[in-house]
């Protein structure tokens, strides 16, 4: 009888040793999913917020630049000519007319607290809506925007509404 109960606890033992490995495996892969979830949460993160400030950038990009162009349309039609456009601004702020250097600007807000300044060139001064040189944008709004040029010593006008 003794021997029997010295095989029972020999098998007991090796049975034991087998279950704590495999509890310290899986605690070894929980912390080392752990460590790879502490890394990669934060990169992840960073990549959304940077894909974020590119898309916004590149939307106030293509508004401005769709604004420039009618009115460079407009200035070599010439006077009282019209021309209608659609655009589109992902993030709000206040589109601006640089005299000194004769661009239409908008600075967009970064996700790291940054300002980048979008801005076009235009060949003529002007007037946002009427005697403005700045204009307040909504955030993700749709704008129907009419640039005229009323008479040849005139700025030309750019009125913007929201559709």
């Amino acid at each position: 009888m003794y021997i029997y109960n010295r095989s029972i606890t020999i098998t007991m033992d090796t049975m034991d040793v087998k279950g704590q490995a495999s509890v310290e495996y899986l605690l070894l892969a929980l912390v080392f999913l752990i460590i790879i979830g502490s890394v990669t949460v934060p990169l992840i993160n960073q990549g959304i917020n940077d894909s974020l400030d590119v898309s916004h950038s590149s939307d106030a990009s293509a508004a401005i630049n769709s604004i420039a162009n009618a009115i460079g349309v407009v200035s070599a039609n010439g006077p009282q000519s019209v021309r209608t456009i659609n655009i589109y601004f992902s993030s709000g702020g206040t589109l601006d007319y640089n005299t000194v250097n004769g661009t239409i600007e908008m600075p967009v807000a970064l996700n790291t607290n940054a300002t980048k300044v979008i801005d076009a060139s235009v060949p003529n001064p002007v007037n946002f809506n009427s005697n403005l040189t700045t204009f307040p944008v909504n955030n993700k709004t749709n704008y129907v925007v009419t640039v005229t040029w009323p008479s040849g010593n005139s700025p030309i006008n750019v009125n913007l509404a929201t559709s």
